[in-house]
């Protein structure tokens, strides 16, 4: 896995990886410390060693009492009295016991007499030549060198612990004297004690003391110490466990980010080198990826990659295109004025020479219009992808439209207009059915004007003297359709969708050719397009099929 996600050419080990097994590995991170911080553990493992060592201590100052205590009379009193009893420490027999029984509960036994004097420590033996002091070793360590490291990180995290570093480190004592070792002061004053401590190689250490009572007689006082290696190992045991536990976790944890970085990261690797070679020309839309199986995110990435690099490809093309059209539009102008001022050249005539200039003047307009028509369509898409779209009152703006053609002085106030409106403009009659109310639309005010104006003044080109154009307004669910209709010659077979086309012209005979550039209904499906709408061409057939005008139909998003 991770050859597969960290080798070859590439870096496979991205910012992303790296931030996932980050995520990941925090959440196990916070999980060990608050482990960590749980001593409640350790501190009754030490509760149960300490109730076991008071045990222990009361166990043997009992033993020691009854064994090596002598019976003798007390004298002193006036009158001597030979019923009172008391009891002293036989030391001599005391010593022997106490080594044998550290010998077999592997424990340092401190024997103090009633006057708190130390008579023996069970690691000195003493003899002719002195002291000699027993030491015993820890218990012998035969793990592996791996598990031995293990439990080093292990001794070092226990002793972070906040219940080791409260506990008192036990002093040094070199005295002979119980009032200088803890706990046993308060059993030659007849109280059992026990103790944790913080020993000095930085293990935990346990003490335990006990007087020595003999009805009721107290004899002397008894002291155990012990290392807790069996603290030390329980606990240990645990936290080493842990830290396996939280190992294996956290290798699983990495390989499975590394799995889930490469899941996210390769694909969406994939996609960035191929919009990037598709930026640089050297790719098509159809080389992106296409990771819609996925159906997650990434999936729906690459569709719209593919869909936006699509439309960049398409738009790619239609300026190739449009570029294609606008030099073969300007060059037919262009071809006829150089031959017209070449043969101006040569005539004599003047009659001839003014028809040539006239010729020369026709196609100069040609030209100025076919320049301010490209203009205006080059700039179309930039402006209505800037502009937001408003609410449009298409019943008003339609009303507005064909009162234009009235006479000013008769013309009608849009603002509320209901019903139908009839205008009579050079022999054509213009009829508008609207609705009842506002009609609203999702638009651009000014440049549905200028969709509905071309549709009128094409139909107005069209129509044949006492002609009629009719507009309705139609609204149907969330949709509204607008149709212009007029009694032309309709659309010649197979040119309903070319009409749409840049530079297509088919205009009627009375008209002078070079009138039109021949981009208004290119010009009006682009706008309609824009707004999220269509339009449409159909012919207007009889009953025997003869064609009676033409349709254009618009159809608008209602707000």
């Amino acid at each position: 896995m991770l050859d597969l996600y960290w080798g070859g050419p590439e870096r496979r080990i991205t910012g992303l990886t790296l931030r996932i097994i980050a995520v990941n590995a925090i959440a196990l991170v916070l999980l060990m410390v608050g482990t960590l911080y749980l001593g409640q553990y350790q501190r009754s493992l030490i509760e149960t060693k300490l109730e076991t060592f008071n045990a222990e201590v009361s166990l043997i100052s009992a033993s020691i009492a009854e064994g090596a205590a002598d019976e003798y009379n007390k004298r002193g009193h006036t009158p001597y009295d030979a019923t009172i009893k008391a009891f002293r420490l036989n030391e001599a027999r005391a010593a022997p016991m106490i080594r044998r029984l550290s010998q077999a509960m592997q424990q340092r036994i401190y024997l103090f007499n009633e006057n708190g004097e130390m008579i023996s420590d069970s690691y000195k033996l003493s003899g002719p030549g002195g002291d000699v002091d027993i030491m015993p070793l820890p218990p012998p360590d035969k793990t592996l060198f791996t598990i031995k490291i293990l439990k080093t990180m292990v001794r070092f995290i226990l002793r972070t612990l906040p219940d080791r570093r409260i506990l008192p480190t036990y002093p040094e004592i070199e005295s002979l004297h119980a009032k200088d070792y803890p706990d046993a002061n308060e059993a030659i004053q007849g109280e059992s004690g026990f103790s944790a401590w913080h020993g000095k190689e930085g293990g935990i250490f346990l003490s335990a003391a006990a007087p020595l009572v003999k009805d009721g007689n107290i004899i002397g006082a008894v002291l155990l110490t012990r290392e807790g290696y069996d603290i030390e190992s329980g606990v240990g045991e645990v936290w080493l466990n842990i830290l396996k536990a939280f190992i294996a976790t956290l290798v699983i944890t990495t390989m499975l980010s590394i799995y889930l970085s490469g899941v996210i990261a390769s694909p969406l690797r994939k996609l960035a080198n191929a919009a990037e070679s598709v930026r640089r020309g050297k790719a098509h839309y159809t080389d992106i990826p296409d990771l819609s199986h996925r159906h997650d995110e990434i999936g729906e990435l690459s569709i719209a990659l593919r869909q936006m690099t699509h439309a960049l490809w398409e738009r790619m093309d239609m300026i190739e295109r449009f570029a294609a059209d606008v030099a073969h539009e300007l060059k037919n102008p262009l071809t006829s004025m150089r031959s017209a001022v070449e043969t101006a050249m040569i005539v004599k005539k003047k009659s001839d020479r003014e028809k040539l200039l006239g010729i020369i003047k026709h196609d100069v307009e040609r030209l100025d219009r076919l320049i301010t028509d490209i203009s205006n369509a080059s700039r179309l898409d930039a402006e209505l992808s800037r502009q937001e779209l408003q609410r449009v009152d298409i019943n008003a703006l339609l009303l507005q439209l064909v009162d234009a053609y009235r006479d000013p002085l008769t013309r009608k106030d849009a603002a509320g207009y209901e019903g139908t409106n009839t205008v009579v403009f050079n022999g054509v009659s213009i009829t508008l059915e609207s609705g009842p109310g506002p009609t609203l639309v999702w638009g651009l005010e000014g440049r549905l004007q200028q969709v509905f104006q071309n549709l009128i003044s094409n139909a107005l080109s069209f129509s044949p003297n006492e002609g009629a154009i009719r507009i309705k307004i139609t609204p149907d669910n969330r949709l509204v359709k607008v149709t212009v209709e007029d009694e032309g010659p309709g659309i010649p077979p197979g040119k309903l969708e070319t009409v749409f086309e840049r530079f297509y012209s088919e205009r009627p005979q009375h008209e002078s050719y070079g009138r039109h550039s021949g981009l208004g209904l290119s010009i009006c499906r682009q706008i309609i397009a824009a707004l999220d709408g269509e339009i449409y061409a159909e012919n207007i057939t009889g009953p025997g099929g003869q064609i009676k005008g033409a349709r254009f139909s618009v159809v608008l998003n209602l707000t």
